[in-house]
């Protein structure tokens, strides 16, 4: 029961999120149904079911083009704070640090400690590959999801030309129109804004307690320096 407690406190953050997760997508689940058909009953057609529902292009788009735009918003905040600084923001690097850093300051290859992961200790083409292992996870994450955006939402597009006696456009055809652009870029302004957001907000104002966050007395100047 100890190492049960001690679990949960160790990891609360990402099993809560975990949780919300879950809670959020089962939600969003019923409430897509309700609306699905309701939009079947106004055009005179059966309603499904929940399993169906979920098994649907249309749950899938819905689901994936928020999915895709998190882990774009992720990697590109991993990446461009490689090189790009926010004087006065905890989330951006030193001013002088910009760039990927010797391997002394990395602590790999030779300068790697006994405690350091396998594949930082043993150089040559792991180590490059490990060095960059979160951005390449993120970007694979985003274009997979992407991908399965534009198929999701080929077929619930065709569904709907369907309904209205048009043409089915083919999968190319879909992934220049504007409907898949719209999903996409309104899903991508809304993860830039909020980060954009938080790097200039996080300048002036204070979270205490929260490694997001400048310690509370820390001048709004300070970069780089995290609760």
């Amino acid at each position: 029961m100890t190492r049960v407690r001690g679990f949960v406190r160790t990891n609360s953050l990402s099993l809560v999120f975990g949780v919300l997760f879950l809670g959020a997508l089962v939600g969003q689940a019923f409430a897509g149904l309700a609306e699905f058909n309701n939009g079947q009953v106004a055009d005179g057609l059966a309603t499904i079911s929940f399993g169906r529902y979920v098994t649907s292009a249309d749950f899938a788009v819905d689901v994936t083009e928020n999915w895709q735009s998190e882990y774009l918003q992720f990697l590109l905040y991993i990446v461009l704070t490689v090189w790009l600084v926010q004087r006065g923001s905890p989330e951006s690097k030193p001013l002088d640090q910009a760039g990927r850093e010797s391997d002394e300051d990395q602590k790999v290859g030779a300068y790697a400690g006994p405690d350091s992961p396998r594949w930082a200790r043993v150089g040559g083409l792991r180590t490059r590959v490990y060095s960059s292992s979160l951005g390449l996870v993120m970007g694979s994450i985003f274009l997979a999801c992407w991908l399965v955006q534009s198929v999701a939402g080929w077929s619930a597009y065709n569904e709907q030309r369907l309904k209205q006696l048009q043409d089915p456009q083919s999968w190319l055809s879909y992934v220049g129109s504007a409907d898949f652009w719209s999903r996409s870029l309104q899903n991508w302004q809304s993860e830039l804004l909020a980060v954009g957001s938080m790097a200039v907000f996080s300048i002036y104002l204070r979270q205490r307690g929260s490694p997001e966050s400048k310690p509370v007395g820390t001048p709004h100047d300070a970069t780089g320096i995290e609760g």
